[in-house]
């Protein structure tokens, strides 16, 4: 007598197979596609410095941000005032202010009194410049942030010189100059004090 071999069916196989591999990837695309604000800090070690982030108040400076250039480009756009180049002297005139007057708004020790709603005095940082920290909860930690930090501060500092060479470019290009100057000279003393001490 012939003993025959029996092989279970395949399709229960392939479905089962099927169905893992779809939940496995089910799962994978969830992960990948999870858009959560509690997802930001999942993996990170720095937990304090991960809930000093402020989402929500630096969405609303960034939208109110990201409106202002708007209306004001559209305005421009619309006066006919947008240029279709900038020079390289232009450029180089803005960088250099931009540079100098984020300084003066963060880290100036006479311009403190701009700062003191938002932020802690914790020493002088020499150069008649000052070191802060941010203080309060919400919009007041959120600007305290800002406004403390020049790298923070130079995109909006450059959007208010680059705006005022638009619609002002006289004045603009004045104050810019003398902010250049105050920069340039602030690199003269530095250099000047390194001289000394060698």
């Amino acid at each position: 007598m012939r003993t025959r071999l029996t092989t279970p069916p395949l399709q229960p196989l392939l479905t089962g197979f099927r169905f893992s591999y779809m939940n496995q990837s089910s799962r994978q695309t969830q992960q990948q596609n999870d858009f959560s604000i509690e997802e930001y800090g999942a993996k990170t070690s720095e937990k304090e410095e991960c809930e000093e982030q402020l989402l929500t108040e630096y969405a609303t400076l960034l939208a109110f941000y990201l409106t202002s250039v708007a209306v004001l480009t559209g305005i421009a756009g619309e006066q006919k005032r947008l240029p279709r180049k900038f020079g390289a002297l232009d450029i180089a005139l803005l960088g250099i202010a931009t540079h100098k007057l984020s300084r003066i708004v963060a880290k100036d020790r006479i311009t403190g009194i701009l700062r003191a709603p938002f932020v802690s005095y914790v020493r002088s940082a020499g150069a008649g410049e000052v070191e802060e920290e941010p203080r309060g909860r919400g919009f007041q930690r959120g600007i305290g942030h800002l406004m403390s930090c020049p790298y923070c501060m130079a995109p909006w500092c450059a959007t208010a010189l680059g705006f005022g060479v638009l619609f002002a470019p006289r004045v603009t290009r004045f104050f810019a100059g003398i902010l250049v100057s105050v920069a340039t000279s602030d690199f003269l003393h530095r250099a000047y004090a390194k001289m000394e001490k060698e």
